[in-house]
Order: structure tokens, then C-alpha cells, then sequence
């Protein structure tokens, strides 16, 4: 994610934080000094901010680590504003294995609170009466430190498991549901639920917490693209990228000039090209270097084009070059057969067309 520092490193897990992580911290300090507040509050309230987020980390690290049992990668876990977001390079189809990664965050949260109950300990606060009870917290203590550590983790747990997809949560719904039925059905009735609750969460935020919109949109535009590209990997699940590839495309040498790269683009409908000697790929063209070179028409290929490019086998499956897509950032690829010879091209054009054309089939 553009914008983020990383701070830390876990077990092979990143931890970023996005420079909106400072309008949290600039908000709290904010609303203390507005009521009145002293530089004892101020940084009370701040370090308890940084607890909270350290709790959240450890949330996501429950993710990761629980996904790194079945073989999958967590990438890296960035803080924002609106919590922490692990970044997994793939969610996991077994329903039973999904259900396990879904509930490991949580389970961390619960972990804390039964700590801390014991720690401080919390039936102390409890058997006090309401004045009390708010007569002991409004001072700057340790001990109120930790309780409120602890309604926080037991928000958490409680939150994250409102059956919102794509919250934990709603993740732990799919899981349930597929185990009953099959994924993609399992993917659509809990992205329906989640667009639910997420309409819930706009109207709360308008009437009472704006905070609730942004999770609202979250939430549901979320939902929204995880119910498609679930669609979209059934489709492609069995068929390779020989059956999608591009054949029929104009190969560049690297001593070609941009003169000629943009009399092709003007007279043709393609827009990225493949750099080639003695048919092994050896740099590719994107629209994009194409626009930001077409000054220099004299300008070679070969000084511009991208060397640093993935190469995708013809025997590959569709649905993990669509992974790849993701992972990459990336949409052009050149295809190579068996023997390493440049056979083609997959773009993302040719892959949602593939997938047009197999939804009519199905249909």
C-alpha cells in the first residue's frame, strides 16, 4: 500500500503503518485538549491508542501465522485508521482450514482479555457500583490502564465476529456455509448479509458516528469484490492459459524506435508489446512507458522497455495468473511453452473476456 512505513518484521510478516495511521492519533490528541484536557491526559490517551493498535497487530500476526500452517504467505499487515488489514496471498479453499485462519484473530483478542481479567483484576471493578465505578476510571492510573485494555480486546472480539464478509466474522460464516454447500453459493449469501449490515452501519454513522460509514463502505465494497472474484476463479478453475492467450500480437526488437512503436499504436488496437530476441522475451512495453516515452520518437526500445517482468507457462492455470494479477500489480504477461519459446501473450483484456464468454457457456 503507497504511503506506508514499515516498522517491524514478524516471522517473515511486515508490519507497515499508512500515514493516515497519524489522523487517528492527531484526532485523539485533538478532542482532549478540546474538553479540557492536560498533557498527562493527552499522553494517556495516546499511549492507550498505540496499545490498542498493538493489539490489533497482534489480531492480524493471529491471522498470518494460523494461514502459514497450511502454506499460505501473509505478505505483510498495515496499520490504518480504521484497524489493521493482513494481507494474505490467498484465502484458503478448504472450508475447515478457512474457519481456523478466520477465528485465529479473534481467539488472540479473547487471549488478552482472559490475561488481563486476571491481572488486574477486572471482579474488582465490577462489584463496585456505577458512581464508583466511574469515580475510580476518571483517574490516570495503571490499573484503569488495563481495564480499559480489556473492554477493548472484548470489543474487538466482539466486533470482528459480527457476521459482516468480509469481516472475520462473515469469514467464519463462508466457512460455515461451504461446509454445507459449495463456495461460491457459500460466498454469495454471506456477501448479501454483509451488504446488509454494512447498509446498518451507513444509517448508524449518519444518525450518531461518521466512523460507521467508512466501515460501511468497507464493508460492503469488500463483499462486493470478494463475491466476484470468487466468481470469477470458478470460472476459470480447469482451464490453462493456452486456451485465453493472445496469438496474434506484434513483437518489437530492442533497436526498434518509439517512432514505430507509436505509428503501431495509432493504426492498431494494441496497447502493450513484448521486447523479443530469437524469440526468448526480453523486455516488455506498457501503454504507459509507451505515453510517457512518445516525445523521443528516435528513442530505442531496448532504453526504455522493462526487463524486470513475469513470464507465464501455457500450461498454467487461468485462476492463478489471476492471483498473479493481484500480487504483481501487474496485467501483461508473456507466455512461454515447454521449451521456453515465446508463444503469446495473457493480459487482463483477453482473461474478463475468457470469463464472459464462460459465463454464457455455463449459463
Amino acid at each position: 500500500m503507497k504511503g506506508s512505513l514499515q516498522i517491524g518484521k514478524v516471522s517473515g510478516i511486515r508490519i507497515m503503518v499508512h500515514w493516515t495511521f497519524l489522523f487517528i492519533l492527531v484526532w485523539v490528541v485533538f478532542l482532549e485538549l478540546e474538553r479540557g484536557g492536560t498533557l498527562e491526559t493527552v499522553l494517556f490517551n495516546l499511549a492507550f491508542i498505540l496499545v490498542i493498535f498493538f493489539c490489533v497487530v497482534l489480531h492480524e500476526l493471529g491471522h498470518g501465522l494460523m494461514a502459514k500452517r497450511f502454506g499460505i504467505r501473509t505478505k505483510k499487515i498495515t496499520l490504518l485508521p480504521i484497524g489493521g488489514i493482513a494481507s494474505l496471498e490467498e484465502v484458503p479453499e478448504n472450508p475447515k482450514q478457512e474457519l481456523m485462519v478466520s477465528l485465529a484473530g479473534p481467539l488472540v483478542n479473547l487471549l488478552i482479555a482472559v490475561v488481563l481479567y486476571f491481572a488486574i483484576p477486572v471482579q474488582g471493578f465490577l462489584e463496585l457500583h456505577i458512581a464508583e465505578l466511574l469515580d475510580a476510571l476518571s483517574k490516570l492510573t495503571l490499573s484503569n490502564f488495563l481495564f480499559y485494555t480489556f473492554l477493548a480486546n472484548l470489543s474487538l472480539l466482539v466486533f470482528n465476529l459480527i457476521p459482516a464478509f468480509p469481516m472475520d466474522g462473515g469469514r467464519v460464516l463462508r466457512a460455515l456455509l461451504a461446509m454445507r454447500t459449495d463456495r461460491v453459493r457459500a460466498t454469495q449469501i454471506a456477501a448479501n448479509i454483509g451488504q446488509a449490515i454494512a447498509v446498518v452501519f451507513l444509517l448508524l454513522g449518519m444518525l450518531f458516528n461518521p466512523f460507521l460509514i467508512i466501515i460501511a463502505l468497507f464493508i460492503f465494497l469488500g463483499a462486493y469484490g470478494e463475491n466476484k472474484m470468487v466468481q470469477q476463479l470458478t470460472l476459470l478453475k480447469g482451464h490453462t492459459v493456452k486456451e485465453a492467450m493472445l496469438t496474434q500480437i506484434t513483437l518489437l526488437k530492442p533497436d526498434d524506435t518509439m517512432e514505430k512503436v507509436v505509428d503501431l499504436i495509432l493504426s492498431g488496437t494494441e496497447r502493450d508489446f513484448i521486447v523479443e530476441e530469437h524469440n526468448i522475451p526480453v523486455g516488455i512495453l506498457t501503454n504507459a512507458d509507451i505515453i510517457k516515452n512518445s516525445k523521443n520518437r528516435k528513442e530505442q526500445v531496448g532504453a526504455i522497455m522493462n526487463t524486470s517482468f513475469k513470464t507465464i507457462k501455457w500450461d498454467a492455470q487461468l485462476k492463478d495468473v489471476l492471483r498473479t494479477v493481484e500480487l504483481k500489480k501487474a496485467y501483461f504477461f508473456p507466455v512461454l511453452n515447454n521449451e521456453g519459446q515465446l508463444v503469446g501473450a495473457i493480459d487482463m483484456v483477453n482473461i474478463n473476456e475468457f470469463i464472459l464468454l464462460q459465463s454464457k457457456l455455463d449459463y
